[in-house]
């Protein structure tokens, strides 16, 4: 099949550039090896998920949200959110397509994208003049090789495949990982009273959903300086100091941290006041090794437990089959080039979802990409 541009991945980033596209009158294909749109939304969130941002910074192009969606919305909204667009906008997926390799075709200048149908196990070819790479900063779900982790008898989940605490109550479970996830889903499993404990290896800001609101809304007018340090004030007024607890803060502000190193701020759900009150403990460092039941940490301790969660994020899996990936992506699957043009590759390959600024991010780029594809293609007309 021939088509202007193929789009890999029906998430937010994709939907959003095929809209964006298709508003420039573009012919497009996504592919997506789901069976459904926004897969990680409706099959891998955890069910008391809400969205940490503010609803202005998770709408996509063409479509804000009412005056009656509340400003911190549940998972549930936000689906009910994406199902409209994709029904306003008339989305179609090709779905339980499994991009199997893709490659730049130097003979007639255009990509060829291999699929495999997984209904009916056949494969399918598709070419186009631009490829975009949609399938987001969540890949894989990333679970650190442990020593020992093979003897374990208890069951081991990623945070992508976790749903409630309900699964757990009265066991002991160790969530390793001190960020967003992790902070919410210890949270969950305390209030269903699992015994619960974090492992965290780096410092983390922890702030209140409200405060990052006014952080954000701020950066549009006032430098990240300076709104790191208004942050970071009202921070310390509302928790104090957490070290005691093992709640360590980095050395950069917030915003200035998430730039650095894509590290987001914890949204505090509830988990400090239980960290406080001793309902969750908290372990710093890391594991390092697994003897059945029983985890021996960086630190010396010994502590046996019936469960672990991972919360240690997830992995880019674009190097496993864009071939020629050097053209807009690093060996990482993240994009070579720095903000603000980190969407633009060569050979019209472009990635969008990639910014590690959310729903946002994923909006900006769609409209970049479907704009920069528009000015190439009315280059060639010409």
């Amino acid at each position: 099949m021939e088509t202007v541009v193929v789009i890999v991945g029906a998430g937010p980033a994709g939907l959003a550039t095929s809209v964006c596209l298709n508003q420039h009158s573009i012919p497009n294909v996504i592919l997506e090896k789901e069976d459904i749109y926004a897969s990680l939304w409706k099959k891998r969130a955890y069910d008391r998920l809400k969205l940490h941002l503010a609803k202005e910074f998770c709408q996509l192009p063409f479509m804000p949200h009412g005056r009656d969606v509340p400003t911190f919305m549940p998972k549930e909204l936000f689906v009910n959110y994406l199902d409209a667009y994709v029904a306003r906008f008339d989305i179609n997926p090709r779905y339980n397509r499994t991009v199997k390799s893709s490659t730049f075709d130097e003979s007639n200048n255009k990509w060829r994208v291999e699929a495999e149908n997984t209904v009916t196990g056949e494969t399918e070819v598709y070419w186009s003049e631009c490829l975009v790479v949609a399938t987001g900063e969540n890949g894989d779900g990333n679970i650190p090789m442990v020593k020992g982790i093979e003897t374990f008898p208890g069951e081991i989940v990623h945070s992508s495949g976790y749903k409630s605490g309900l699964d757990f109550k009265d066991k002991n479970v160790l969530v390793v990982g001190g960020g967003n996830s992790g902070m919410e889903i210890s949270f969950d499993l305390c209030n269903f009273e699992a015994k619960t404990t974090v492992l965290i290896r780096t410092p983390r800001h922890v702030v209140t959903k409200e405060v990052i609101h006014l952080g954000m809304s701020l950066l549009k007018y006032v430098p990240v300086t300076m709104v790191d340090t208004l942050v970071t004030t009202m921070a310390n007024i509302l928790y104090g100091d957490l070290s005691k607890y093992g709640l360590f803060r980095p050395k950069q502000g917030p915003f200035a941290t998430k730039l650095c190193t894509g590290k987001a701020p914890v949204i505090d759900v509830g988990t400090v006041e239980k960290i406080r009150d001793g309902e969750i403990q908290v372990i710093n460092g890391g594991i390092g090794s697994i003897n059945g039941k029983t985890l021996t940490f960086e630190n010396g301790l010994e502590q046996d437990f019936d469960a672990i969660v991972f919360a240690t994020g997830f992995k880019s899996s674009v190097c496993n089959w864009l071939e020629d990936y050097e053209y807009v992506m690093k060996k990482d699957g993240f994009p070579k080039t720095p903000m603000p043009k980190h969407w633009k590759g060569e050979k019209n390959l472009y990635c969008a979802g990639f910014s590690r600024k959310g729903i946002a991010g994923a909006a900006e780029d769609a409209m970049s990409v479907a704009d920069d594809i528009r000015s190439i293609l009315a280059t060639i007309k010409k």
